[in-house]
């Protein structure tokens, strides 16, 4: 099976020109299929309050209202992503930017309200990864942001760690898939102190035990649970740590296994 890597890039890349650059250079000499998904709301938080929009956040999640869906289209979709495929090309990649909507190939569904409304919000419900595939044999390198679609016409802001794991698993039915988590620690940290102290792979039992010792705490976990469910749906390894995992030479990340 034809091997395909997945990259998620956080906001601190995205927002970092020097990290910006220095990351997609990486990208452009990886070798293989690949696919790139980013976010970029801190962006989007920044060109709000530009505009006198208030960025609204429970728990580090984003209340998308109608005017902030307005804002997330036009940063992520516009600004970001033509900024990347723009700079993916002259690093010789032929790049296309795309949301969800682009091919149909992320359909999602509005967030039921429980105890708290998230507006706009989408819950990955179907990947087209036939789709992809097509753009991925024309040589195209997909970019996407972190928006979905509902099929009705209605836009939705969705989680950029979410978008690349059920890409993945979509693709895993035709690749030996791999996705890639770069931010900026160097992996997941055993103490968060010392920069140095990355855990070189957790697997569901190691997992378990630094649930229970406080290790993984706060963000770290919906992210790794994320992991353990791209995992158990297809895809092959979850890497974590910072762009430099994807040289040869560095060694030093999280890989996640079953």
């Amino acid at each position: 099976m034809e091997k395909l890597s997945i990259i998620k890039i956080g906001g601190n890349i995205i927002e970092d020109e020097t990290s910006l650059n220095s990351f997609l250079e990486l990208f452009s000499k990886l070798e293989g299929k690949k696919i790139l998904v980013h976010g970029g709301g801190k962006r989007a938080t920044h060109i709000s309050s530009k505009l006198g929009i208030e960025s609204k956040l429970i728990n580090g999640r984003r209340i998308t209202d109608k005017e902030t869906l307005e804002v997330i289209t036009m940063v992520y979709g516009g600004l970001v992503n033509k900024n990347i495929v723009a700079k993916l090309q002259a690093l010789q990649i032929d790049a296309i930017g795309l949301t969800g909507a682009d091919i149909n190939s992320i359909q999602s569904e509005k967030r039921p309200v429980k105890e708290i409304d998230f507006g706009f919000v989408g819950d990955v419900k179907k990947v087209a990864s036939n789709s992809i595939d097509k753009l991925m044999k024309a040589d195209f390198t997909p970019v996407f942001c972190a928006i979905t679609h509902d099929g009705n016409g209605q836009l939705l802001n969705t989680n950029a760690d979410t978008i690349a794991s059920t890409i993945a698993v979509g693709m895993s039915k035709i690749y030996d898939t791999s996705i890639y988590y770069c931010f900026e620690l160097n992996g997941v940290l055993s103490d968060f102190n010392d920069k140095n102290s990355v855990i070189k792979q957790i697997d569901s039992k190691t997992y378990q035990k630094l649930l229970k010792d406080n290790i993984i705490t706060d963000g770290m976990i919906p992210k790794i649970d994320n992991c353990f469910d791209a995992l158990n749906n297809g895809v092959s390894k979850v890497h974590v740590g910072n762009t430099a995992m994807l040289t040869k030479e560095n060694e030093n990340f999280t890989t996640i296994t079953l």
